[in-house]
């Protein structure tokens, strides 16, 4: 098992860093976290190019092993250090599969294909130009599919098995993006965010994502 102390977590003050940070604090690991943005030169330096060529954030580093994109290095934490006490951890191909199902989801549907896109011609919108129909078809979209995951935790607690697990950290990333956007979330996903929340871990996970937002 690769040493805990060796674990790097690098950038911070965005969303994609914000979910390992907060799967590292659900498993109470020793870190470290190299807060590096993404757009501030960081990212293109020989040493951080060395650990990950394509120049993005977030990065992992355990032991040997370097991971780049987020969903790739939740997986890979709880996979290697995950506690059935505090994640859920699959323990059949189904509950695999259904896990997997959401988190494919919420990434693929809300950050990939609406919450970036609006980031991209919104908050970044000087470097990939104004698109206004594109923003309100992407907050369309979102909404649309924000409604799919309100429908199923009309009378759920999480997302899988009734456990908390990747696929909640994935979404309440999402959902914490779509307030900043001024989305106006469902009660059902207000009842769940609200609750998810006071985790101890997400606490400690956002203080120290955004706190050291470069």
């Amino acid at each position: 098992m690769p040493n805990q102390q060796a674990i790097q977590i690098w950038g911070a003050g965005t969303t994609r860093t914000f979910r390992p940070v907060w799967t590292a604090e659900e498993l109470n690991l020793d870190y470290d976290l190299v807060p590096i943005g993404p757009r501030t030169g960081e990212t293109q330096t020989p040493e951080f190019t060395r650990l990950n060529p394509k120049q993005k954030i977030p990065a992992l580093v355990d032991g040997d092993l370097t991971l780049s994109e987020s969903v790739a290095m939740c997986r890979y934490l709880i996979g290697r250090y995950g506690d059935a006490s505090t994640l859920l951890i699959p323990a059949d191909i189904e509950t695999r599969a259904r896990e997997d199902e959401w988190v494919c989801y919420c990434y693929g549907e809300l950050d990939e294909t609406s919450l970036y896109v609006m980031r991209r011609h919104g908050d970044l919108k000087g470097i990939y130009g104004e698109a206004p129909n594109s923003l309100l078809a992407a907050r369309d979209y979102a909404n649309k599919h924000l409604k799919v995951v309100s429908d199923h935790l009309e009378d759920k607690k999480h997302l899988v098995g009734n456990r908390f697990g990747l696929a909640d950290i994935i979404l309440i990333s999402c959902l914490d993006w779509a307030i900043n956007y001024g989305f106006e979330l469902s009660a059902p996903l207000m009842r769940y965010r609200e609750r998810i929340i006071q985790r101890d871990a997400y606490k400690a996970a956002y203080g120290a994502n955004y706190s050291q937002q470069p």
